[in-house]
């Protein structure tokens, strides 16, 4: 996650609080997901951005998780989102994003 949207993230989440902000992310790849939920929940962990040290622990989800698809348009999910859940891995990436949700979320849907 760059710079830039680490520190917009960081001003939601002052502005509106942590509790009040849900990130979902869209990674094409369960090692980028899995850093960008990290970085979310626990902080930046190459400790080099606005986020480094600061464990905002946000609620996370992957755009494939089921809680997402459910709340979406399904015509806008189809047109959207469903071509890419045929070409990658909607599990992997759904479970690297639910892996450190668990480990360092503080808040959920």
């Amino acid at each position: 996650m760059d710079l830039e949207n680490q520190q917009r993230v960081k001003d939601a989440a002052e502005k509106y609080g942590s509790e009040n902000v849900v990130a979902i992310l869209g990674s094409s790849d369960a090692e980028g997901a899995e850093i960008y939920a990290e970085t979310l929940t626990k902080g930046d962990p190459t400790f080099a951005g606005p986020l480094a040290g600061v464990p905002l622990g946000l609620a996370v989800y992957h755009v494939f998780e089921k809680e997402i698809r459910e709340e979406s348009d399904p015509d806008a999910w189809e047109d959207q989102i469903g071509m890419m859940e045929m070409v990658l891995d909607p599990e992997a990436l759904s479970e690297a994003v639910r892996k450190m949700r668990e480990e360092g979320s503080k808040y959920t849907l």
